[in-house]
Order: structure tokens, then C-alpha cells, then sequence
């Protein structure tokens, strides 16, 4: 089932906001780059309806549709949803912070920060309840995160590796492949993810 963008509110920005945000950040940098519709959605190998509707605000896109159409504008997730800044030091009010997933059984991925794109770093806090699963089909190439288990055991699994992160231990993973984050035990889980894309890495 694809997860979507949070229909409710936890100490955050709900979801009006956060659509409104996606809607002006995607249509004013592709303008800017003088792409058309059909070319980004080529580049982010997305529908153009999809991307029609996005840009309307009336889409709910998953958190892979918008790290595609992100990449394809050369941005971040963060730049999208409007938790980048340009000045040495910026706060984050608790009340600008996007949740970008919400678990069927209520369990929620909230981009506490981020930098911009194209080469950039996130910081994420994850809840899951007991038996929720979030599967990716991976990122950009070089991507790697940190995470680190606050609360409960992770079931971390790339396409190379299968961890079970036990409270207070920490893991590195490459996410540039199909990867899934779950919890299958009985007890909420809580833990925190850096993701660094850093694509001139690449380029050397």
C-alpha cells in the first residue's frame, strides 16, 4: 500500500500546508529551469498527471514520488516542503514540521530539517506501531543513512543486509537500493534518521 502525506496534525504542519508548499515549490523551480511538464515528469519518471495534480495541491504523493520529483529539480524533499533556509543558522518552529507518512496504524515520518539540494542531509524522526512496515524502492546513487533506536527494536532490510536494531543502538545503511524499515515486535518503536545524498561524491 503507498503511504502517503499525513492527513492530521502532530505538533506540525498539516497537510493544506505542507500540499500548498509542495504546489509552489515544484511550479517555481520548474518554471525557473523552463521545463515543461511532460520533460519533468520524464526526468522524475513520474505520470504527468500525477505531477498535474501535485502542482494543483490536490495530490497526496508519497514520500518516493516527492524524492523523485525533488531530484529531478535538482532539490531536497526539505526544499519542497519548505524546511531549508538560506542564512549560517534558522529555527524550525514545532509547528513548521511536515509529517510525510502516516502508518495504518498510526505511526508517522516527521523531516525535522533538512538542507538543500541536490547534495544535501536530512534529519528524520519515525514512530512505528507494532507491525507497520515502510518500504522504498531506493535512492539516488551514494545515499546513506543513519539511524539511531530511541524506543523498541527496528527491523532494518537493504538488498545486502538484514538488522535488528535493539533500543540505543545505532546502524549505517545504504539506501540506494530497495529497502524497508519495520517494526515486528509488540511495542511502539521510535528511532531517528540521517540521510545524506551527497552527489559530488559521485562525480570524483
Amino acid at each position: 500500500m503507498t503511504k502517503k502525506v499525513n492527513k492530521t496534525t502532530e505538533a506540525g504542519a498539516d497537510l493544506d500546508s505542507v500540499s500548498a508548499a509542495v504546489s509552489r515549490s515544484i511550479k517555481t523551480h520548474r518554471k525557473a529551469q523552463k521545463l515543461s511538464l511532460d520533460e519533468l515528469a520524464r526526468r522524475a519518471g513520474v505520470s504527468k498527471g500525477m505531477l498535474v495534480e501535485t502542482e494543483k495541491g490536490t495530490a497526496n504523493p508519497s514520500i518516493a514520488i516527492l524524492c523523485k520529483i525533488a531530484a529531478a529539480l535538482g532539490l531536497s524533499v526539505a526544499d519542497i516542503v519548505n524546511v531549508t533556509d538560506s542564512p549560517s543558522a534558522w529555527l524550525i518552529a514545532s509547528d513548521e514540521i511536515p509529517t510525510l507518512w502516516q502508518g495504518e496504524k498510526g505511526g508517522s515520518a516527521r523531516l525535522l530539517a533538512g538542507t538543500s539540494g541536490p547534495d544535501m542531509i536530512e534529519l528524520w524522526r519515525w514512530q512505528m506501531q507494532p507491525g507497520e512496515v515502510f518500504s522504498s524502492a531506493g535512492h539516488p546513487a551514494g545515499t546513506l543513512e543513519l539511524l539511531h533506536v530511541e524506543q523498541g527494536t527496528l527491523s532494518l532490510q537493504t538488498e545486502g543486509a538484514v538488522l535488528t536494531i535493539n533500543v540505543g543502538c545505532s546502524a549505517v545503511a545504504r539506501t540506494d537500493m530497495a529497502h524497508s524499515y519495520a517494526n515486528q515486535t509488540e511495542k511502539p518503536l521510535i528511532f531517528t534518521m540521517t540521510v545524506a545524498e551527497l552527489h559530488k561524491n559521485q562525480r570524483q
